[in-house]
């Protein structure tokens, strides 16, 4: 045995040495591909939290999101994609190992002689000397999609939750619009009513009637689709919560929460570093990097070492008493392979090229998202405020229109475009709402970095 630890030794003398020598390239910082704002157009004073959705101060909001971050399929599917990626990470940082085979066998001859048998055993080790740095810039380039991949998974949680809270509350709208339409009804049956009795009066004419029951039908069609409205927003949520529509108990709220004030936005370049989804950009540029890295260098020669001890034996007793051992060093060198090597160069180059082309949009796109939702609440805001005096400067034109119709001085079709007029200003009020605080969410969500997700996911995943 001892002929083995000798072969061994030289083994690793020899790949120490080369390794010392061997070159790759260094993961370097990737400049900024575009010229962004210093700062944005408008800020606030107070840092939005990691867990953004906890600034409503909404509990059925908060089950609603913890339910999913454990349950949604889209968001275990990230997850198995980061798996994924470690996996191979692993298996490429496998070739700086060296590789140790062993063989055994056993032959029996049997013929007219007397018969013979024949034992052998072996091990063999080979070794790729990482010269040129092929394979330390492979293990780089994994390494960095498995960031990549985390940062996904990051990502993949704001979307979700962002998701999750707009529908929520769109949802809380479509329940307001229920409640103002069942009551909107409720008016223009009395009115309905309030016109037959005139109609048998002669204090009304037949088209006055009619028109209110048409008014009266529309608004019954309106409830009709808000309805089913309600129905399509509760299975999204189910779905969002990782459960099946109709398995699941949404909370009975119909209520906006009020909108806090206006984060803080911060610096152009504390968003870059913030955002999962400019990270995940970035590193996939250093990880092409890498790959025409390692490209270039498959174009070199390799050197390997190899070492093997056997033996062979008539007999098992004297297998281990006769060992021959070999230490053999092996250049390749690439000579015709049709271009395939330089092919695959242009190609990490042109890939290379691709992920700078979209780390470069990603990043307009990330000062663009909070510049819009800046600008789209902006004038959300004064649009509500607008919306809220026409509802009341309709609400009392009705109400006198109306008053002046029954004394017979007034013509029942102004009445009606009124009573048109303000119940479509209150239905619109309502969604202007829930729209502002859309576009609020989408400042959380352009704002947002990546937040610490529950130990209950991770074992879940089992990752």
């Amino acid at each position: 045995m001892a002929g083995v630890g000798l072969v061994v030794t030289r083994c690793r003398c020899v790949a120490l040495l080369l390794l010392m020598t061997a070159c790759a390239t260094p993961v370097n910082k990737v400049p900024t591909p575009v010229a962004l704002p210093h700062s944005f157009s408008v800020s606030g004073t107070l840092k939005a939290p990691d867990k953004w959705w906890q600034v409503f101060q909404d509990e059925a909001l908060n089950e609603l999101l913890s339910t999913a971050l454990g349950h949604n399929f889209s968001l275990h599917a990230a997850f198995d994609r980061l798996a994924q990626a470690r996996a191979i990470a692993k298996k490429t940082g496998a070739d700086f190992i060296p590789q140790l085979n062993g063989s055994s066998g056993i032959s029996h001859t049997a013929s007219d002689k007397p018969s013979q048998d024949s034992f052998s055993f072996g091990v063999a080790a080979s070794y790729e000397l990482d010269v040129w740095g092929r394979i330390r810039t492979g293990i780089n380039a994994a390494r960095l999609d498995v960031n990549a991949a985390q940062e996904e998974v990051d990502s993949a949680a704001i979307s979700l939750s962002a998701e999750l809270a707009s529908n929520w509350y769109k949802l809380i709208e479509q329940r307001q619009q229920l409640a103002l339409l069942e009551r909107q009804i409720a008016v223009n049956r009395k009115n309905v009513a309030l016109l037959q009795v005139r109609f048998s009066g002669a204090q009304a004419a037949a088209a006055d009637v009619l028109q209110q029951q048409q008014l009266l039908e529309s608004v019954i069609g309106n409830q009709l689709t808000v309805i089913a409205t309600i129905s399509v927003l509760e299975n999204q949520l189910a779905i969002l919560t990782g459960n099946s529509p109709g398995l699941i108990a949404l909370p009975e709220h119909s209520e906006f929460p009020l909108l806090p004030p206006l984060p803080h936005t911060g610096l152009s370049a504390d968003v870059i570093q913030r955002r999962p989804d400019v990270r995940r950009a970035y590193l996939r540029v250093q990880a092409a990097d890498q790959r025409i890295a390692s490209a270039i260098a498959d174009r070199y020669p390799k050197l390997s070492l190899s070492a093997s001890l056997g033996a062979n034996s008539p007999s098992l007793e004297a297998l281990f008493t006769n060992w021959l051992g070999t230490i053999a060093g092996n250049l390749l060198v690439p000579m015709i392979d049709g271009g395939r090597r330089v092919a695959e160069v242009e190609r990490n180059q042109a890939l290379a090229a691709e992920a700078m082309n979209t780390y470069a949009t990603t990043l307009l796109t990330a000062v663009k998202e909070v510049e819009n939702a800046l600008i789209q609440e902006r004038q959300q805001q004064q649009l509500v405020i607008n919306l809220q005096k026409q509802v009341e400067l309709a609400t009392q034109s009705s109400e006198r229109l109306r008053v002046r119709y029954l004394y017979g001085a007034m013509d029942f079709l102004r009445v009606l475009s009124a009573q048109l007029s303000q119940q479509s200003l209150e239905r619109t009020l309502i969604q202007a709402r829930q729209q502002l605080i859309d576009y609020r969410i989408n400042l959380y969500r352009a704002l947002a970095g990546g937040f610490s997700l529950t130990d209950s996911i991770a074992t879940a995943k089992k990752i």
